[in-house]
């Protein structure tokens, strides 16, 4: 059986999402409810650990979930088509990309996470291994990675959503795959087309982070930086990250 998923439209042209570190299929926010479902189809995929996929064990690896989005891909009878991914997704569409290349029409990179991985100090590894098990962990992060600018009522009801959608061993088991792996040369000089959008808002994978990695990976990748949002744009600005997803997506050659 494929992974757990939410399927959003039925257009032809088809889409795979893949979520963050602190995700599932039904953690988009308010993103959904914009979409245009008549020229697109939207698969959201359950990670393994998350949503529901919790229970299901590891291994809990980017390049498992690309295989786990080719599998999907499979039963939905989707040949051709492109991937959304959010952060840790962001490694991971670039791990199906590395997979299966003739698959791929485009690539959209949401506050992502690069083929580089992510450099920690011993500081900031300490806070992301102890998002594992510790509330308090994951609060600080979604604070700083929204630029400590949001209410605490929506950064505790984002908390409590990734405890209660997400096996604890899989959010620490993730972290040393989507941080340390890096794979630069499977998807370097790739020709397809990539939209990057890093939030004005985000520390840590802002637009520098994005010029400096998958701006210098993909030859026909474009940036546009999604001003007022921090790591989080599905929640913080959705009307203008659905709107240029799918401006991007209505130009991408079949």
């Amino acid at each position: 059986m494929p992974n757990t998923h939410l399927l959003v439209g039925h257009g032809a042209h088809r889409v795979i999402a893949l979520h963050g570190w602190f995700g599932h299929a039904g953690g988009w926010g308010p993103l959904t409810q914009h979409l245009n479902g008549r020229d697109f189809s939207y698969a959201f995929m359950d990670q393994r650990g998350y949503g529901g996929m919790r229970g299901s064990g590891g291994p809990y690896t980017v390049e498992q979930i690309a295989q786990d989005a080719l599998a999907l891909a499979d039963h939905l009878g989707w040949q051709r088509f492109s991937l959304i991914g959010h952060s840790m997704g962001g490694s991971a569409i670039q791990q199906v990309l590395a997979a299966a290349p003739g698959r791929v029409r485009a690539l959209v990179a949401i506050t992502p996470v690069s083929a580089a991985g992510v450099p920690f100090d011993e500081q900031g590894w300490q806070l992301f291994t102890a998002a594992g098990s510790d509330p308090a962990a994951r609060r600080g992060i979604i604070d700083f990675t929204t630029g400590n600018r949001l209410t605490g009522t929506w950064l505790d009801a984002m908390v409590a959503s990734t405890q209660a959608h997400a096996d604890a061993e899989a959010v620490a088991g993730y972290l040393p795959s989507w941080a340390n792996t890096a794979f630069v040369d499977k998807v370097q000089g790739q020709p397809l087309p990539v939209l990057v959008l890093p939030g004005e808002h985000d520390p840590a994978l802002g637009e520098a982070a994005c010029r400096a990695t998958w701006m210098q990976h993909y030859p026909q990748a474009q940036l546009h930086v999604l001003r007022n949002a921090g790591h989080y744009p599905m929640d913080e600005t959705p009307v203008i990250l659905a709107t240029e997803i799918e401006r991007f997506l209505a130009g991408v050659p079949a």
